[in-house]
């Protein structure tokens, strides 16, 4: 019973939470501290040994340098224990934030971040192809006014991630203008850099949202899924136990180029009829205008028929490539995320199940569940980044700790 309580604590982790007591990984075995604390919290020095592999002197010097960092708080001694009781310890909510910033073709949305996941500060833009002006503009005024806004004086930050969709500024989508095309040789990583002097790291939008899923979302307790990302295109990210697998290009999980065929559309890739500019198209094609997600919970009644034709369609499309990743990745789940709101989310997974239901002769097809970072996936997981890269364990943490 004892080792499947222990097996049970290191999956709630997502990542590996086994540690090495070697002096060149003290960076790695702090950061798998660090998780530990994050994901089990409260947790005693104890069951940190246990976890983590480390021996009770390591995690007691580990957890003395969060606690004088200020990442971790003591949160009371175990009650009812015998001889001395164990002090329990926590995330400090306060301790480290990181701002996250999701560019696409509808919006812009920045976010502050802290290391539990929980959004302190939240500002977003619905605007129709933003240029990097427009970015630069919008960020530099909305993470002002959330410092300026912070109870005791501008919080310590660890830097700002970006998420932006791959081929932001070449894929072609309904209404596109054509000097859109500017972000294929725009600086990301400069455009932010002199908002404050941290630094910046880029990732793909559906990346990042897979990411934030794992850290903060179903993949604590599933680590090996595929996540889907329904924005202004359609995009995909995988994850196998726990790491974000890039594929030999840093391409992998780019769903909406999937080739497709239906007598019910002209359409000839699955983003042209899985995304939200698709949705606004048929809508569109229909007589109805839409340009924001929020303005699909009051439609006429034409426009919620059209919606439910969008959503069957959808559906129908979705079960072959949902098929072939149960078959090649064999995942165990697969979220579907975005700004699509809630309940078209839910009804879109359902008609997924519906039909996945029927399907015949599969050994095992992987069940089709609601995001549970949906909304802010990308932006929550552009935020994440600088704490990867900073403070929780990678595989690419302990290639670095390991050089030398």
């Amino acid at each position: 019973m004892e080792a499947s309580r222990k097996s049970d604590r290191k999956r709630t982790a997502g990542t590996s939470l086994s540690g090495a007591n070697l002096e060149r990984v003290g960076d790695h075995n702090q950061r798998v501290i660090l998780q530990a604390i994050r994901v089990n919290s409260p947790i005693t020095r104890v069951t940190l040994a246990q976890i983590s592999g480390l021996t009770p002197p390591a995690v007691a010097n580990i957890t003395k340098r969060l606690l004088d960092d200020g990442l971790i708080l003591e949160a009371g001694r175990v009650q009812g224990a015998r001889g001395q009781p164990a002090m329990n310890l926590m995330i400090n909510p306060d301790g480290c934030l990181s701002i996250g910033v999701n560019i696409d073709r509808d919006h812009i949305t920045v976010v502050l971040l802290d290391l539990m996941g929980v959004v302190r500060a939240r500002a977003s833009e619905e605007i129709e192809f933003p240029l990097p002006d427009d970015v630069a503009r919008f960020c530099k005024v909305k993470i002002h006014e959330m410092l300026a806004a912070w109870k005791d004086g501008p919080p310590r930050l660890s830097g700002i991630g970006v998420a932006l969709p791959d081929d932001l500024g070449r894929v072609d989508l309904p209404h596109r203008p054509e000097n859109y095309d500017v972000w294929s040789t725009a600086d990301v990583g400069k455009l932010l850099a002199g908002i404050l002097p941290l630094p910046v790291f880029l990732e793909n939008d559906a990346a990042a949202a897979a990411l934030g899923e794992l850290q903060f979302g179903h993949g604590l307790r599933k680590p090996s899924f595929f996540y889907v990302l329904i924005s202004s295109g359609l995009g995909g990210g995988m994850v196998v136990e726990g790491n974000y697998f890039r594929g030999a290009q840093g391409r992998s999980g780019e769903i909406g180029f999937l080739p497709i065929r239906s007598s019910r559309t002209e359409a000839r890739s699955l983003q042209e009829v899985v995304s939200l500019s698709a949705l606004y198209a048929h809508l569109e094609a229909g007589g109805v205008t839409v340009n924001r997600p929020d303005q699909l919970a009051n439609l006429s009644a034409e426009g919620q028929a059209l919606v439910e034709d969008w959503l069957v369609l959808s559906a129908r499309l979705l079960v072959s490539p949902f098929v072939g990743i149960s078959c090649v990745f064999n995942p165990e789940a697969i979220y579907i995320g975005g700004r699509l709101p809630t309940d078209l989310l839910d009804r879109l997974v359902g008609a997924v199940n519906a039909r996945l239901a029927r399907v015949e002769n599969m050994p095992v097809l992987a069940p089709v569940e609601r995001a549970a970072t949906s909304a802010d996936g990308a932006a929550v997981g552009a935020a994440l980044l600088p704490f990867m890269a900073q403070l929780l364990p990678s595989r690419a943490a302990l290639r670095k700790t390991g050089e030398g």
